[in-house]
């Protein structure tokens, strides 16, 4: 779909976008609206997808804000969905294509983080600007968090590192919803970014997530059009499981990271996967053979 292929001149600091192994949306503009249920929308475009969860009684809950630039056309959006407030914006992780729309948010909200993803933040150019720092997460969690109660209740999990090390997954209980963010941003090799702590100790984290995540039964991706269903979470698991498994057994034989990721194959079992980014695989090769704990 040409509407989901990368916009050319979008430079993500945190991100390297160029190591996307599937289409990922348009970071233009925003927003492409899907409804999912009568209070539950998924917003694509701008930056990685952000999820809008309208309240009964606590506001509106935001997940992730685009690319700098594109927060405020988000916020727009929004007011044309409901005309309740802006409340709370949680962050999944601190790539700019997630975070870096938060300065464009209405000023005095909670924001949300894990407390590594905002020692993350507070790294970045972005937040040193004047006035930005405004704008860091407010409130931040170690494990677990939960916000509100009863249908408006929000969870917000930490298993662990994957992509990086503080990203978070969001549930909705009343709904059966999880938001994924970038640990499951598609059908495909995920991003280990070790600049900001992410680890081949992903395919653990995301095991966690199937084991202690319960009564979900739609995942939204950090970046694929389409929803996903936990069914599609446990395969993912697999899949993560089996790379790793795959880059240990290629670490042994004596291989180089070259040689290793010049021969890599997604599994055929995993129909419907994207065809693996070359450096993509090079890059979490190089994370699985640098840490001295893995044989």
């Amino acid at each position: 779909m040409k509407r989901f292929i990368m916009a050319a001149g979008i430079a993500l600091a945190a991100f390297p976008a160029a190591l996307f192994g599937f289409q990922a949306p348009n970071f233009g503009a925003c927003c492409e609206v899907q409804k999912v249920a009568d209070n539950f929308y998924v917003l694509r475009g701008g930056g990685g997808a952000s999820e809008v969860f309208i309240t009964r009684n606590n506001g509106v809950v935001v997940v992730d804000s685009k690319v700098p630039g594109q927060g405020a056309a988000l916020v727009e959006k929004i007011k044309t969905i409901t005309d309740k407030p802006i409340s709370t914006l949680i962050i999944t992780h601190t790539h700019q294509d997630h975070s870096g729309g938060a300065p464009e948010f209405p000023a005095g909200i909670q924001i949300v983080a894990q407390e590594n993803t905002k020692a993350n933040m507070e790294k970045m150019d972005l937040f040193k600007k004047p006035g930005n720092d405004k704008f860091l997460p407010n409130k931040t969690y170690k494990d677990k968090l939960k916000l509100f109660s009863g249908p408006d209740e929000v969870d917000v999990y930490y298993f662990g590192p994957a992509g990086t090390n503080g990203d978070s997954w969001i549930v909705f209980p009343a709904l059966r919803i999880m938001a994924a963010g970038d640990d499951f941003a598609a059908k495909g090799t995920n991003f280990m970014d070790a600049t900001n702590g992410g680890s081949a100790a992903q395919a653990k984290t995301i095991r966690a997530v199937v084991k202690n995540i319960k009564n979900v039964d739609t995942v939204v991706p950090g970046h694929a059009p389409t929803l996903y269903t936990w069914t599609d979470m446990k395969e993912y698991a697999d899949f993560n499981e089996d790379f790793l498994k795959w880059g240990l057994a290629e670490k042994k034989s004596g291989k180089s990271v070259d040689e290793a990721a010049a021969e890599y194959k997604s599994p055929e079992k995993y129909a419907g996967y994207a065809p693996p980014n070359a450096r993509f695989v090079k890059t979490n090769l190089q994370v699985i053979y640098d840490d001295p704990r893995l044989k």
